[in-house]
């Protein structure tokens, strides 16, 4: 009897970690499901870049990310019913001193975009449950004719090259706690800080803030409750989101409204019938991913459900933030995906260094030769499949995305912008600017 159990137990174990295989990027087809919604997310922040110009509305702009984010992941996996996508965050823009998670509601208050304006765009989707998201960020106006210069060009250095940094750091068997000294160390060479509290997560299917976290600039009750140090390991996906500021980096609850929010996995009756029809939308179309109150139809009534949902912790808010009036916040965020032949990151874009121009440089000759280095990633060597499954499946997914497997072009493992926009195919510019 015991040797019976044994091989059952083991046959359950076998079957265990081959669906555990199947969840994560050891399995070929969800390396390319990422690749897809990268494909996706880049392509839409590209084309929601293109619109920040003078006189640009905000909450169009939003409003067409999002659109954009929904017929682009529309157009995926049609004959598969069962296979959802979507939507993984909704496209915020942050304008100037403002930190995060501006997404205005159409009877918001809109916001302008004028000449010189720091914009930050935020936006993500996936496919089957795996998130692509991204942040980049802008100044209205900038060229190489009319350098960003003073305190927008301090943070949005600092804040790439930290990015830069993190992502040479974030590989298995380094930690957490080396990320978040060199997000630091960098900001002060800028004379910025990064935004105290914010966090970058390990992604899984269908979660978009797992287990294992960075945290830049921990509060006072991060460091005494959660900062605990973690080593990333094989196979984990990361949102790698840093924000640095021109000012003290202590976010401030703005007076605009919160519109977006994500559900929680937790269970609360509710008493009001408005409270449980919106928990039950927000269930079926948006599970456990960020959506903003704008997408509901009944934007009136979503407001007053939403309350309810708040107040008993059923849903997660994402306010808009704040720095102090005359400081700047710059924004980058790529997904990162930890692979056997090295880090593969798959979305967001380079920096022109020809339109930035700071007073300051990083002085440190151990962070100039990480940020010189390159990210180097060994060529994997193609098995043969005789039954060819696999590789049928990830072809086939790949041409319904409507482009080549890899969703970027690869230099060195870093994924870079695709080929028909206009910036630099460097793999990195913090090359040229570190020195």
């Amino acid at each position: 009897m015991s040797s019976s159990r044994s091989a059952s137990s083991s046959s359950s174990s076998s079957k265990s970690e081959k669906e555990n295989q199947e969840e994560t990027i050891a399995s070929d087809l969800v390396v390319t499901k990422y690749k897809m919604a990268s494909e996706i997310t880049n392509r839409v922040l590209k084309e929601v870049l293109d619109r920040c110009v003078v006189g640009a509305s905000v909450k169009d702009t939003c409003i067409f990310g999002d659109k954009r984010l929904d017929e682009e992941t529309g157009k995926v996996f049609k004959k598969d019913k069962d296979v959802k996508k979507g939507i993984a965050f909704p496209t915020c823009l942050s304008v100037n001193n403002y930190i995060c998670h501006f997404s205005p509601l159409i009877s918001d208050p809109d916001i302008i975009l004028k000449d010189e304006d720091l914009v930050k765009v935020d936006l993500g989707c996936h496919i089957d449950g795996f998130v692509a998201v991204v942040a980049h960020t802008i100044v209205v106006g900038a060229s190489k004719e009319k350098k960003v210069k003073g305190k927008k060009a301090d943070c949005i250095l600092a804040c790439y090259y930290a990015a830069e940094a993190a992502l040479r750091l974030i590989k298995p068997n380094e930690s957490n706690y080396a990320v978040t000294e060199m997000i630091d160390k960098i900001a002060n060479a800028y004379h910025c800080r990064p935004v105290e509290g914010m966090i970058s997560y390990q992604m899984t299917r269908g979660i978009i803030d797992g287990e294992k976290r960075i945290y830049q600039n921990p509060t006072e009750s991060q460091r005494r409750d959660t900062y605990e140090k973690h080593e990333f390991a094989l196979h984990e996906v990361y949102a790698v989101d840093v924000l640095i500021s021109s000012g003290d980096g202590k976010p401030r609850e703005s007076d605009l409204r919160t519109t977006v929010y994500k559900k929680k996995d937790l269970i609360y009756q509710l008493r009001m019938k408005s409270s449980r029809v919106f928990l039950s939308e927000v269930e079926k179309r948006f599970s456990l991913m960020p959506f903003t109150l704008r997408h509901f139809e009944d934007e009136k009534r979503a407001r007053m459900g939403v309350i309810e949902c708040a107040k008993h912790e059923l849903v997660e808010p994402y306010p808009v933030y704040h720095e102090k009036d005359g400081e700047f916040v710059a924004e980058f965020k790529f997904t990162l995906l930890l692979m056997p032949n090295g880090q593969l990151k798959i979305t967001g874009f380079p920096l022109d260094p020809d339109h930035y121009e700071s007073e300051y440089k990083i002085q440190d000759q151990d962070i100039k030769q990480l940020l010189t280095s390159t990210v180097k990633r060994q060529q994997k060597k193609k098995k043969k499949n005789k039954k060819q499954g696999g590789a049928a499946s990830t072809t086939e997914a790949s041409a319904s995305a409507g482009g080549h497997s890899d969703g970027n072009d690869e230099e060195d493992g870093v994924a870079v912008e695709p080929k028909d926009t206009k910036s630099t195919k460097k793999v990195s510019t913090a090359t040229t600017i570190a020195k």
